[in-house]
């Protein structure tokens, strides 16, 4: 018996590993095909949670009927399918169009039913388990399974994305599901012949404890729901304002299951006292910060703080649900049903429905309110001074909600919120006297503005499209005696426009459907452009793949999502694209202005490798012009433009550091250039 009982513990863990390595596996594949949109990995997570609480529904129904044949014959489906997905990468048709439907219907047609009976692996074998020992079910598995799925994430970033192409991480988490399928197809030979002679026995114990009632059911789902909620909702917040990177996906979901692993193996260390205050410490710190949501903090203090919260708060509402967890061994299944149907219902909430709902991100004060309430709902038969104090927390984040409303409706002229992003659009009339001043905002990062006085005011490039940057430095000196044409992957306020002289052309790519709308009918920009603009809706890379050369004399990458940067264009095979569409001796033009992350070394790389001259622009801010300062990275094959006398002056040589591996689709690592 404990050789069998080490085998459960080994195939459990296995499992839970398998389980969550395969997340971030599977999202960055997903990446070039979508934009590189926050949105997908937030996506993938309602399509992870729903397809947990599918293993979890599948293993209820299973231990009700135990026909183990068919659970076999699925494994045997499962690897065939894994062997598939190892062999190509997923495709997604549609992708840009119906985003939220390609994404679930590339996982599923690839990982889903391996996924589902990973999913259904520690709440099947943990039945199976107390019907072996005709004693308690083993919740302290729970707690190894998330142990499990806690190692898996956290070597994701540090040794195997580092090391491994996603082609090798495939393969390799195939043949880890192969092994998986083999030992747990003998291990429920071995277990089940001895499972059916204790059944009467564990049914007999049943039926002397308490079954659980309808409000104790309720908070399986209520609770887990609100952690689930608050993964997604700072996952979205982090991933939208730094970058779609696995490293900023696995950071929290890593926090959430620290929150699992302590709530169901170490209970006992977790003083509600001491729980409840740090809850509401947490929520009135993060009520301060939507308070004052226009300051700028640094990702050393960003970060931590998010993760911190989330700890407090997902170990809160954890740990009440599982002191509230059933002594029945035959509610096991229902329980862990329920348990995950809340985290599939938090995640939906946040990334499927709140995008639908809201025209602005209400996302943080929404979360932090359901919070308070699922705490009320927890403590209610607590001690009077606990129902006053959640009653009066719930209270002021419902306040908190309602002020950050107020805070983005005002002065907002246009809102609207996609699978893309948040996009918003301000008015005021007193930053410059005088004059009208619209800031086209993605989140809380300003990716445009234009200022409505006189003539030139309203036809002068601002924030990073000034004279003296980058773009404006490549566009005054590339073509000199004939008309340009110019390309630009992002659209924004369309001021890049504002450059447009009689004949020339030029060339938007813009992914967000909502932007066009509003770059034409909010901005003049491209109205008043004396060139001829077009607007290509979809993903640029798909775009540009599928077009004949462009020949455009300056193509500039300037897609952002919010302050997040898609490093799918920053690729070697981005960049082998992006040259097909220019001239000989054109100019690539990449904008890296950023808070967090300084994208001049990968590029700098990038160039070396294939063969381009580069240079480093910056230009300062100019408060009275609306000029911000900005980061160009510019890319030639013609060293005798980088080397004209009114060009030297502004542009820098980058540094080269010839070690640093080059980015590709299969290969990228964003951590070692971060601006901590």
């Amino acid at each position: 018996m404990p050789n069998l009982r080490r085998r459960f513990a080994v195939i459990i863990f296995l499992a839970a590993f398998l389980l969550f390595l395969v997340e971030p596996i599977a999202a960055k594949q997903l990446l070039p095909v979508l934009g590189g949109s926050a949105a997908v990995w937030i996506t993938c997570l309602v399509f992870f949670q729903t397809a947990l609480l599918a293993g979890y529904l599948y293993a209820h129904w299973l231990t009700q009927r135990e026909t183990w044949r068919m659970h076999l014959l699925l494994l045997s489906l499962a690897t065939l399918a894994a062997i598939l997905w190892a062999a190509r990468p997923m495709a997604s048709a549609g992708a840009a169009a119906y985003p939220v439907t390609a994404i679930f219907a590339a996982l599923s047609i690839s990982i889903g039913l391996p996924f589902v009976l990973l999913a259904a692996t520690s709440p099947l074998l943990q039945v199976v388990w107390a019907r072996l020992e005709t004693g308690r079910v083993p919740y302290k598995l729970y707690a190894l399974s998330n142990l499990a799925s806690l190692l898996a994430l956290a070597l994701y970033p540090s040794i195997i994305e580092p090391h491994l192409t996603l082609r090798a991480q495939r393969i390799t988490w195939c043949v880890g599901f192969a092994v998986f399928a083999a030992l747990i197809a003998d291990l429920l030979r071995r277990a089940t012949s001895k499972t059916f002679t204790n059944v009467a026995a564990t049914a007999e114990r049943d039926e002397a404890a308490a079954s659980a009632p309808l409000l104790q059911k309720i908070l399986w789902v209520a609770l887990p729901m609100a952690a689930a909620m608050q993964l997604s909702a700072i996952t979205v917040h982090l991933t939208a304002n730094i970058a779609a990177i696995p490293l900023l996906w696995i950071l929290p979901l890593a926090v959430y299951l620290l929150t699992l692993i302590l709530a169901f193996r170490f209970s006992w260390l977790l003083a509600r006292g001491i729980l409840a205050r740090a809850l509401a410490l947490v929520l009135a710190s993060i009520g301060y910060m939507l308070a004052n949501a226009d300051s700028s903090w640094p990702i050393s203090m960003t970060i931590p703080f998010f993760l911190i919260t989330l700890f407090v708060a997902g170990l809160f509402c954890h740990s009440h649900a599982y002191r509230l967890r059933p002594v029945r061994a035959s509610e096991t299944t229902r329980f862990y049903l329920l348990f995950a149907a809340g985290g599939a219902l938090g995640s939906f909430l946040i990334a499927i429905a709140s995008p639908l709902l809201f025209r602005f991100n209400y996302d943080l004060p929404l979360v932090f309110f359901v919070t308070a309430l699922a705490a009320l709902a927890a403590t209610w038969q607590a001690h009077w001074t606990q129902r006053l104090l959640w009653f009066a927390a719930s209270a002021a984040m419902l306040a908190v909600f309602f002020m950050v409303r107020i805070a983005y409706q005002h002065d907002t002229k246009v809102a609207v919120r996609n699978f893309y992003g948040s996009l918003r659009v301000t008015e005021d009339h007193y930053t410059l006297p005088g004059a009208t001043v619209r800031t086209l905002l993605n989140g809380s990062i300003q990716h445009g503005t234009q200022i409505f006085g006189t003539d030139e005011l309203r036809h002068t490039p601002t924030t990073y499209y000034a004279a003296d940057s980058g773009i404006g430095l490549a566009l005054r000196f590339c073509c000199a005696g004939h008309a340009r044409n110019i390309g630009v992957v992002g659209l924004g306020a369309g001021t890049l426009a504002a450059y447009g002289q009689p004949g020339d052309h030029i060339r938007f790519y813009e992914i967000n459907p909502a932007d066009e709308p509003i770059a034409r009918n909010l901005f003049t920009y491209i109205r008043e452009s004396g060139a001829q603009v077009q607007v290509i809706p979809g993903d640029a890379r798909i775009s540009l793949s599928q077009e004949a050369p462009q020949r455009f004399d300056v193509l500039a990458i300037d897609a952002f999502s919010g302050d997040a940067i898609p490093l799918q264009l920053l690729t070697v095979e981005a960049l082998a694209l992006y040259r097909r569409h220019l001239l000989p001796g054109g100019i690539l033009a990449f904008h890296i202005s950023n808070q967090h992350v300084d994208l001049a070394p990968p590029i700098a790389r990038l160039a070396q490798a294939s063969g381009m001259q580069v240079r480093r622009v910056s230009s300062p801010p100019s408060e009275v012009r609306g000029e911000f300062g900005a980061t160009w990275m510019l890319l030639s094959d013609d060293a005798a433009f980088f080397a004209r006398p009114e060009f030297v002056q502004h542009a820098h040589a980058q540094p080269v550091d010839a070690h640093t591996p080059v980015w590709t689709d299969d290969y990228s690592a964003l951590l070692p250039v971060l601006r901590w």
